[in-house]
């Protein structure tokens, strides 16, 4: 008995935030609530967002106590955080009971506040010009340390878009990244508007099948060069999913409603910058609706990449904006808190 009671005492607590309502049901059922109170439990876990299970004040004591015997929350705000000169700020969280790290980012403007989230600890991708590539991959994310980087930031109430642009790759993993965005979108949860979310990805063509099929929310398609070899140089799964393929994929869906689809294009002297680079991007991309998003790149230790200069990008920007396709390029926001585009890293 003695051992018995020693096991259930260590037994690390279940998490109830990142749970689905379907999977809120099945706690409901395991400590004797009626279904309703999967319904009750959403309600203060996305929208009240309290932070202990004792504040669910309409679910009685008794089921409450039972309720915490064997769940928690599961929600920590972050371990440390750090601002730039430019209002950008860069969060830590402990992830896998405070072993391993994340970073997230908040970025407010005029217009919104975005929080780009991490869906990975490190990356799998290895992407030349990315720092999170540079350290591995540590592990998938749960859905609970999905949502408690939105959930714990002390600006999660202020958020007006979410971006998937942190570290990993979300495609990478579906299955936990497809619980959040229902807990986002759905009306148990945040029930916000998909447009106002925007899942960034090299292009893993399974997991962006079913994301295509299964979501309405935004897509940001990493390219950096219109052409197999160069991309491939700079991206190993070009290997595998290559950009054609991904294009391909994209025309057999609409994307001249809700739905935008954008791509991501960071910018290297003499490497992926010239008119032939624009025009053969005009090229690959006819016939999509689509906008292509030019990014400086921020240099990281080791690569030898080196940022293209404005008047090449405006020169690229100009070429694809004459020829019907939007192109803008993004402000650098962060950097001198190593918080820009493939500069997050979890290395304490």
């Amino acid at each position: 008995m003695q051992t018995a009671s020693l096991h259930v005492y260590n037994m690390e607590k279940e998490k109830l935030s990142g749970k689905t309502l379907s999977e809120l049901q099945e706690v409901a059922a395991k400590v004797t609530l009626p279904s309703y109170s999967a319904k009750q439990m959403a309600d203060w876990l996305y929208k009240k967002k309290v932070s202990s299970i004792d504040e669910m004040t309409n679910i009685s004591a008794a089921k409450r106590d039972a309720l915490s015997s064997l769940y928690k929350t599961g929600l920590q705000p972050p371990v440390k955080s750090t601002s730039s000169i430019d209002g950008t700020k860069k969060y830590l969280f402990a992830v896998k009971e405070n072993s391993q790290f994340i970073e997230s980012v908040y970025i407010p403007s005029k217009e919104r506040a975005t929080l780009c989230v991490s869906s990975q600890i490190g990356c799998r991708m290895n992407c030349l010009f990315c720092m999170t590539g540079k350290q591995g991959f540590s592990g998938h994310l749960t859905a609970n340390e999905i949502l408690n980087q939105i959930q714990s930031v002390p600006e999660t109430g202020e958020l007006t878009n979410i971006v998937f642009m942190g570290m990993g790759e979300p495609f990478d993993n579906v299955n936990e990244l497809f619980k959040v965005l229902e807990i986002l979108t759905s009306p148990y949860g945040y029930a916000w508007s998909p447009k106002r979310i925007t899942i960034s990805s090299i292009g893993i063509i399974p997991g962006l099948k079913r994301f295509l099929q299964e979501s309405s929310c935004r897509l940001a398609v990493s390219l950096h060069s219109p052409f197999h070899e160069e991309r491939l140089a700079i991206i190993p799964a070009e290997k595998v999913y290559r950009a054609d393929d991904i294009v391909e994929l994209l025309h057999n869906y609409d994307f001249a409603h809700q739905r935008r689809l954008s791509f991501e294009y960071i910018m290297f002297e003499g490497f992926n910058d010239s008119a032939m680079h624009a025009k053969a991007v005009l090229k690959l991309l006819k016939g999509l609706v689509c906008r292509v998003n030019l990014i400086p790149f921020h240099a990281i230790p080791g690569v030898n990449l080196r940022n293209s200069n404005i008047q090449q990008m405006e020169n690229f920007r100009n070429i694809l904006n004459n020829h019907g396709i939007i192109c803008t390029i993004r402000e650098s926001r962060g950097e001198d808190i190593l918080a820009a585009c493939g500069m997050l890293s979890s290395k304490v």
